[in-house]
């Protein structure tokens, strides 16, 4: 049997060498390996070899099945590679032909003027805080010292929530409404930072960016809904120098060093006083154009030293702390960097106005 064995062995490799395709490569296996092969017949038959033989043919065996083995796989990898190089020899790539563009995804303007300001007022110290976009009236309106008879808390200017909400009812006192600015996000952070401690309260300085919303007429200046982004600064011995030249300083990084800057009077109920900022229009550099209505100034945001009633409501003594707030519209400011002509582009989905930036 181990002549058998030798004989087994030298068949099956001269075989071997004449293989040169995948599918013969195949039926080589099968006939030498297979279940049904000389091979495989001689193991079968080991139990009717003597007890003293049955190790050396054994033996003999499994050296011939893992040198047809080792055979099979050196044969494949050489007919593998004999079919790349007559693939590369054959076939030709034309490498005249158009690529396919890949199309590259970018970030929503009103995204990107959002990140800017971001950058912006973290630089300067200032910590994002995220608010909830459903308010209770109290929160959105009366903590922030808007009088029962203010016209935002009207039906026109806002969105109420009923049924499905404790106090949902519109005529109930304190009932559900989306917030109509990111004001209330102030009176959620003064209140968190002055529990952690109640008798000496920390100093805050955040930012709260978010969507607003508000039942108006869609019209090519104003939506229903907008985004805003926040800034509030408590503290001791602020004033209202501070809170001019931090934004002095905001107006340089986000239009240029050389950006000139005014404030002009103006209310908020949750500020005294208040003004308003404009800066220098960027397209006429002051002479008066059509985008800044020939005034030479662009309006940008909304400021004020925080009104002692919304301090005291916020949790801080307004005898021992003072702050600063502003706050302004990223698509606003959108629209006067990019010369927008109308706030309804921004939600309305056309990648004609979006491929744009």
């Amino acid at each position: 049997m181990l002549i058998e064995l030798d004989q087994i062995e030298r068949q099956a490799i001269a075989s071997l060498n004449e293989v040169n395709s995948q599918e013969s490569l195949e039926q080589w296996r099968i006939t030498h390996l297979g279940r049904s092969s000389s091979l495989m017949q001689v193991f079968d038959a080991l139990g009717q070899v003597p007890k003293e033989d049955r190790p050396a043919i054994g033996r003999r065996a499994n050296q011939v099945k893992q040198a047809l083995e080792a055979g099979l796989m050196e044969r494949t990898e050489s007919i593998r590679q004999e079919r790349i190089q007559c693939s590369l020899l054959t076939e030709r790539l034309d490498v005249t032909l158009p690529g396919r563009p890949v199309p590259r995804g970018r970030l929503h303007p009103s995204t990107q003027i959002h990140r800017r300001i971001a950058v912006i007022l973290e630089e300067m110290g200032f910590q994002p805080y995220l608010s909830r976009d459903v308010e209770t009236d109290d929160v959105n309106f009366q903590l922030l010292n808007f009088p029962p008879h203010h016209p935002a808390r009207e039906m026109q200017d806002s969105f109420y929530v009923t049924g499905g909400f404790p106090g949902g009812d519109i005529q109930a006192d304190n009932p559900i409404l989306l917030r109509t600015h990111t004001s209330p996000g102030q009176i959620h952070a003064m209140r968190e930072y002055a529990a952690s401690n109640p008798q000496n309260p920390p100093s805050i300085r955040i930012y709260l960016p978010g969507m607003c919303y508000r039942y108006e007429q869609v019209t090519a200046r104003s939506e229903f809904q907008f985004t805003q982004v926040e800034g509030l600064a408590v503290g001791k011995h602020i004033t209202f120098s501070d809170l001019k030249g931090t934004l002095d300083d905001f107006a340089r990084r986000m239009y240029g060093q050389s950006v000139r800057t005014r404030f002009r009077a103006a209310h908020f109920p949750f500020t005294e006083p208040s003004a308003e900022m404009d800066i220098e229009c960027f397209v006429c550099n002051g002479a008066g154009c059509p985008v800044c209505k020939r005034s030479g100034w662009l309006e940008v945001l909304g400021c004020g030293m925080v009104h002692p009633v919304v301090l005291m409501n916020g949790g801080y003594d307004p005898q021992l702390y003072t702050g600063f707030a502003f706050g302004m519209g990223p698509e606003r400011m959108a629209m006067l960097r990019h010369r927008i002509e109308d706030i309804r582009y921004f939600w309305s989905n056309d990648l004609r106005f979006l491929e744009q930036f």
